[in-house]
């Protein structure tokens, strides 16, 4: 009897054709991050050119019909004939996974590329590809069409410039969407070029009339980076700390400065690419940093020699810092295989970071100074707020009733049926309490708007009422005692005014779930509620619209005319219950949006919410000005 498995359903992909049918084991997904990450393998190429000191400049230019060329100033990739595959270099290149200089450390001593694979992928997921090669005095070019080489390569004739230029097409057939968004690439390439201290990268937007261009060029490398990171905050002493050295032939770089604020945000890179996991590298200069600033507190009686040391969270309150490491062959583990596993990168970095550190504040006690002070008073901080937190844990262990009195809730008791309504005010929260399913719906009116946490220790956030209620209500504690197994609710729904104020309380919610239950975001509870922003009725009928383009639609379909009447809805207080129910809180009608955030992003989502939550009003002018062609519907 045949099971239906037999030898001739063993499939053989070859060349490209595994590329083609999985793309997500080389790119990720196929969705808008897939897309982007195609460019960044090119640039990656490039970028390894100027790790190796040949190429000084990068151009990216978005093109009108949606390909995208990637240019550099680098040696060009080679012509000749490789002696294995009888085929030139630069084809072999775009055509065998695995193929490059990559893997000969003479060519390059490190690389970011992690698997050698980008620009042969990029090939085979593209409708069409065009390589032109300045090198040893000539210019050549190759075309191919989805992995396969349409025109073979081509001596063009002489040339002064060296350098390679790819262009290519996404294949539409493959990708969910194939449109590059210019503010999404600038975020990777500006990083890039801090961390390539030196290299001019320039982004070019064709599609714009007239041609938008943007270029990055730092010659501070992550010095510059943690001066632009801090940029919203106000600092607590001018320099930016700098060291760099090498050592078990690895090249480590780590700069750092404080700010008045009481957030830590500290980044770490190895051959340019963000270790969002963190690794080995990071551990070694969170070591170094605690030991040489107690060493320092110490030296100088700040601290007795009986007395507790400073944590190294007293000593990172506030503090932007960045560790970037070229090493030869890095080693990757965790989730996202993003977390640095070499224990050489520790012993490097904790070695030169603790020598270098040691001597500056020798040379600059008063700055040691600022920091060890700002540590001291971080330490009672963190006191406080860990008795404030015992004090909740034993309350709610005593008082069965402890859940917060101003709380409607659900009477299922089983989270994966339930949601909760975080409601801006009473009086929406009061309509929303009649319209709601009290089976599975529960409500949290919050008076006014909560703390920034951006803006206050932990000791204060865990005072503030409003926050308590909603720490107490989800059930599932908060930083290092977070644990989503006692989340009470499934959804967690932020429902406010769809106008300025609105906008701004739910941005520091998402501002408190970010920096203290971020598990909430990563794991896809967090979601905003979008109440309609019209009623239009007409001879009895009834219709709500979401949006402009919406009540356009809707009017044209009915007919313009004076039996029309329009209300323009300035808060969820103008519905009663019943058109809050229909509109806004019954699942099968209502529209949810869920709040995501990618790991590789957490640098910018760090840095944006810094800047609308921060002092300074520069940089979120400056933010709003860039951003606000993307917003829609907001009363000002």
């Amino acid at each position: 009897m045949s099971n239906g498995y037999s030898a001739n359903q063993i499939q053989v992909l070859e060349g490209l054709e595994a590329v083609r049918k999985r793309p997500g084991m080389y790119i990720d997904s196929t969705s808008s991050r897939g897309l982007h990450h195609l460019v960044y393998e090119i640039v990656d190429n490039s970028v390894d050119e100027a790790l190796a000191g040949y190429c000084t400049e990068i151009r990216v230019i978005l093109n009108k019909d949606n390909s995208v060329t990637v240019i550099d100033n680098g040696r060009g990739i080679p012509v000749g004939i490789q002696e294995k595959l009888h085929k030139p270099a630069v084809e072999v290149v775009f055509t065998v996974l695995h193929a490059g200089g990559k893997f000969d450390s003479g060519v390059y001593k490190v690389s970011g590329g992690l698997h050698g694979v980008g620009a042969s992928v990029v090939n085979a997921l593209s409708k069409r590809l065009e390589v032109r090669v300045c090198v040893d005095g000539y210019e050549y070019s190759e075309h191919f069409a989805y992995g396969n080489v349409t025109e073979p390569l081509k001596k063009l004739g002489p040339t002064d410039k060296r350098g390679t230029m790819v262009t290519f097409l996404p294949d539409d057939t493959i990708f969910e969407e194939t449109v590059f968004d210019f503010n999404y690439l600038k975020v990777r390439l500006r990083e890039i070029a801090f961390l390539t201290k030196g290299l001019k990268i320039t982004l070019e937007d064709d599609r714009e009339d007239p041609v938008y261009k943007e270029s990055f060029h730092y010659e501070g490398g992550i010095s510059e980076y943690v001066r632009f990171l801090n940029r919203s905050k106000t600092t607590l002493y001018d320099d930016v700390i700098y060291f760099e050295g090498m050592k078990n032939d690895v090249l480590v770089e780590a700069a750092f400065q404080h700010n008045d604020g009481y957030t830590e945000n500290v980044y770490s890179f190895v051959n340019n690419i963000n270790t969002v996991e963190g690794g080995t590298h990071l551990a070694g200069l969170k070591s170094a940093l605690t030991k040489t600033f107690n060493d320092f507190a110490r030296k100088n009686k700040f601290i007795k020699d009986n007395e507790e040391p400073l944590s190294g969270e007293d000593i990172r309150e506030g503090l932007t810092a960045i560790v970037s490491i070229k090493i030869k062959e890095p080693q990757f583990g965790g989730q996202t295989k993003r977390k640095l596993g070499n224990s050489e990168a520790r012993v490097a970095v904790d070695s030169i970071v603790s020598e270098k550190l040691g001597i500056y504040l020798e040379q600059n006690p008063a700055i040691g100074r600022i920091i060890v002070e700002k540590s001291l008073v971080a330490k009672r901080a963190r006191s406080a707020a860990r008795k404030a937190r015992e004090l909740a844990h034993r309350k709610s262990a005593l008082d069965s009733m402890s859940l917060p009195g101003k709380l409607a809730d659900c009477s299922d008791k089983n989270p994966e049926n339930c949601e909760i309504y975080i409601v801006e005010g009473d009086s929406a929260g009061g309509s929303a309490k009649t319209a709601r399913s009290r089976a599975t719906q529960a409500i949290l009116p919050l008076r006014g708007k909560i703390l920034n946490v951006e803006k206050a220790r932990d000791d204060k956030i865990l005072e503030n009422a409003e926050i308590q209620a909603m720490i107490t209500a989800f059930g599932t504690g908060v930083r290092d005692e977070f644990d989503i197994s006692k989340l009470r609710y499934n959804k967690i729904i932020i429902m406010t005014d769809a106008d300025v104020d609105g906008a701004h309380i739910s941005t520091l919610l998402l501002t408190f779930f970010y920096r203290f239950m971020p598990d909430l975001i990563r794991e896809g509870h967090v979601y905003l509620a979008k109440p309609p922003l019209y009623k239009i009725e007409k001879n009895k009928k009834v219709w709500y619209a979401y949006s402009d383009d919406e009540l356009n639609s809707i009017i044209t379909e009915i007919g313009r005319d004076q039996n029309n009447k329009i209300q323009r809805y300035k808060g969820l207080g103008e519905m009663d219950a019943e058109q809050l129910w229909e509109t806004t809180m019954d699942p099968e009608k209502r529209i949810l949006l869920r709040v995501t955030m990618d790991e590789d992003d957490k640098l910018d989502i760090d840095n944006t919410f810094s800047i609308l939550m921060g002092d300074k009003v520069e940089p979120r002018r400056e933010f709003i000005e860039k951003n606000a062609k993307y917003v829609q519907n907001l009363d000002i």
